[in-house]
């Protein structure tokens, strides 16, 4: 059944054409990654389905262009503006994604809360017979909506994206930007729209978490569109992918790599077919040319008959030149030594978060050492350590023989927003002409008035590039990287790989994309494994490494995979808890009644047996035995006051 489809959607702002007649359709469970560089259209796609933007109207006589969506079904994005209490936690964000649920579950309170007031009074049958239908009812309904998980499924989806308890009772306007992220794509998880449209989801997570989603998306089959650079996630997720270049789109079944190698085969194919017609053509407009200079009439009509072949022809076209991509090439300055960096017992933290100790090693001339982990442990402080921008607490950072480092900050703090870009790289390099500015910076599409923007009203794309800009021009034979491909489209991911494939010297980085890594490393450094503090040193690849790990993380993935059950088991145990506090105080009550009504009772029976009962023996004897029996019930009544003093509920 088709979940969602965009017929023939076009978009321009002025003369400015964005999209021009995308179409495609979504079955239930399909996953559609759509990929294109900066500024292709693919924000603005969603913003046509979302209804923020409308489409072009349709040339005469072409029917209107339009989205479809299947009927009933729920569409969430993770771009739309959520609706959080000032005062909220994390976890009350979360929590109220089941509005519904929480409403279900404190009516169900006061309704057994009513039931139990009733058995204890003196109410009529039929009153206690609808309170228990109604909640016995709601019971049902509540059970059968997924009442008793719903707190287990926060609880998971926060873990799983990076928020552990610690988290949770933060406000949310404490988060940082990322933090809100992770927050937003998690409520949105938490409602379970079934249509899915996520911008850059990847963004943000660390490693483990992008794991995560990847399954979470496969095993639920919820059918999703996704914006991505990540060539990994849109391998591991997409079933078909939507690939927007120069304005049109073209859809190809399967994940990334596969439509890769189908566009590289397609335009093979097209290039050939397009040489042999333009060769076909060329022979037959040279045929026609000598038949007319010959000018007899058989010749004549030999020309207008192959002139008339090459008419009706349906001529092939050439492939659409490919967008314009960056250009690296990263110069070396030179041999180092054949060991390039000793780090000996680093340690470094803070006040109320250690980050890592005693760390020793040594880094090899050609290794590509990448550095991963969980977000907010370190890796950044790290690379900054190992670049000499930051100090440790304890022990030392020093480079071998002949090292020349080349730094790339993920931030760009290098770079000054009060200059353009022109006056930017040539104060770095003032002994570079302005024509090898200028090519250095058309390298990285910087062309006309480009170079004379204010660094300032960059993108981050842009500010990424001119950074790189930078890097290549300076010699060095040790890149140091921190999340070089931030900001970069797949086109400048695939240059920057390219160039550092090439480069013959050391690489150290810390970045979240698992296909870079995959396609560089030779060495991981991940933080915290198999404890805290610790970085584990691992000679190999990112897939090789992976496999190692997973046989000392089993336990913990196990712990993981049983968070829901967990917190279903512990909420029921929350309400035996809360049942028996109220038995107990009720039963407190129901003691201290009768206690009083056997005093009172006893002290009746006193006055009788003082009294007028005193000469009747008959009656006597009956009073002392009703009084016997009320003191040994009193004493019971004593003791048993005694005992739930002392043994309060926990």
């Amino acid at each position: 059944m088709i979940a969602i489809s965009c017929d023939n959607l076009s978009l321009s702002f002025g003369a400015d054409k964005i999209l021009d007649s995308i179409s495609f359709a979504l079955n239930d469970g399909e996953r559609l990654g759509i990929i294109g560089v900066n500024g292709a259209g693919k924000t603005s796609l969603f913003k046509i389905i979302t209804g923020e933007y409308a489409p072009d109207p349709p040339p005469p006589n072409e029917p209107a262009g339009g989205v479809y969506i299947a009927r009933g079904a729920t569409v969430g994005t993770l771009s739309q503006k959520l609706d959080f209490k000032p005062d909220a936690t994390l976890y009350e964000a979360a929590i109220a994604s089941f509005k519904s649920l929480l409403d279900d579950e404190a009516e169900l309170e006061r309704l057994r809360l009513a039931v139990e007031a009733s058995g204890g009074a003196a109410a009529s049958e039929n009153e206690l017979a609808v309170l228990s239908a109604r909640y016995s009812s709601l019971l049902e309904r509540f059970t059968r909506v997924g009442g008793f998980e719903f707190r287990g499924r926060v609880r998971g989806i926060l873990v799983n994206l990076g928020f552990d308890e610690r988290f949770w009772d933060i406000p949310v306007t404490a988060l940082s930007g990322g933090q809100k992220t992770r927050l937003a794509l998690a409520c949105l998880l938490l409602r379970e729209p079934d249509i899915l449209l996520l911008d850059e989801p990847t963004n943000h997570l660390d490693t483990d978490a992008m794991y995560w989603l990847e399954e979470y998306l496969k095993t639920k089959r919820i059918t999703a569109l996704v914006i991505s650079h990540d060539r990994y996630f849109l391998d591991s997720v997409a079933t078909k992918i939507l690939e927007i270049e120069n304005t049109r789109g073209k859809l190809y079944d399967g994940n990334y790599t596969s439509a890769r190698e189908k566009k590289a085969s397609d335009r093979a194919i097209q290039e050939k077919h397009y040489k042999n017609q333009q060769r076909e053509i060329a022979r037959i407009e040279a045929y026609i040319e000598q038949q007319r200079r010959w000018n007899r009439e058989r010749n004549i009509i030999a020309a207008e008959s192959r002139q008339k072949l090459l008419d009706k022809m349906e001529r092939v076209e050439r492939p659409e030149a490919l967008p314009e991509s960056v250009r690296l090439r990263f110069e070396k300055s030179g041999e180092s030594g054949n060991d390039v960096m000793y780090l000996r017992g680093l340690t470094r933290g803070y006040a109320d978060k250690p980050l890592f100790r005693d760390v020793t090693l040594t880094i090899k001339k050609r290794e590509r050492v990448f550095i991963t982990g969980p977000n907010g442990c370190g890796k950044s402080t790290l690379i900054k350590l190992l670049a000499h921008k930051e100090t440790p607490d304890t022990g030392e950072v020093d480079y071998g023989y002949n090292v020349e480092v080349g730094y790339y900050d993920q931030e760009n703090q290098q770079l000054d927003d009060s200059k353009t870009v022109l006056d930017e790289l040539w104060d770095t390099y003032p002994d570079l002409t302005h024509t090898e500015l200028r090519s250095a910076l058309a390298l990285f599409l910087f062309k006309g008035d480009d170079i004379e923007k204010r660094i300032s009203n960059l993108s981050g794309g842009e500010r990424a590039r001119l950074t790189l800009t930078k890097l290549i021009l300076s010699k060095m034979n040790l890149l140091i990287l921190d999340e070089p491909t931030n900001h970069l489209d797949i086109n400048s991911r695939e240059a920057l790989e390219g160039a550092l494939e090439k480069f013959d010297g050391t690489i150290i980085a810390v970045s979240h994309d698992r296909y870079f890594i995959k396609k560089l490393a030779t060495r991981v450094l991940d933080f915290g494994v198999p404890e805290p503090l610790n970085i584990y040193d691992y000679h190999g690849g990112w897939e090789d490494y992976r496999a190692y790990k997973a046989g000392y993380l089993k336990p913990a993935e196990s712990e993981r995979e049983e968070v829901m059950t967990r917190s279903k088991e512990e909420f029921l145990s929350y309400k035996q808890k809360q049942s028996e506090q109220r038995k107990y105080e009720r039963r407190v009550r129901l003691n201290a009644e009768e206690t009083v009504s056997v005093e009172n009772r006893l002290t009746e029976l006193e006055g009788e047996i003082n009294g007028d009962a005193s000469t009747d023996h008959i009656k006597l004897a009956e009073l002392y035995d009703e009084h016997k029996t009320l003191e040994s019930r009193l004493m019971e009544l004593y003791e048993e006051a005694e005992s739930l003093s002392a043994n309060p509920p926990e």
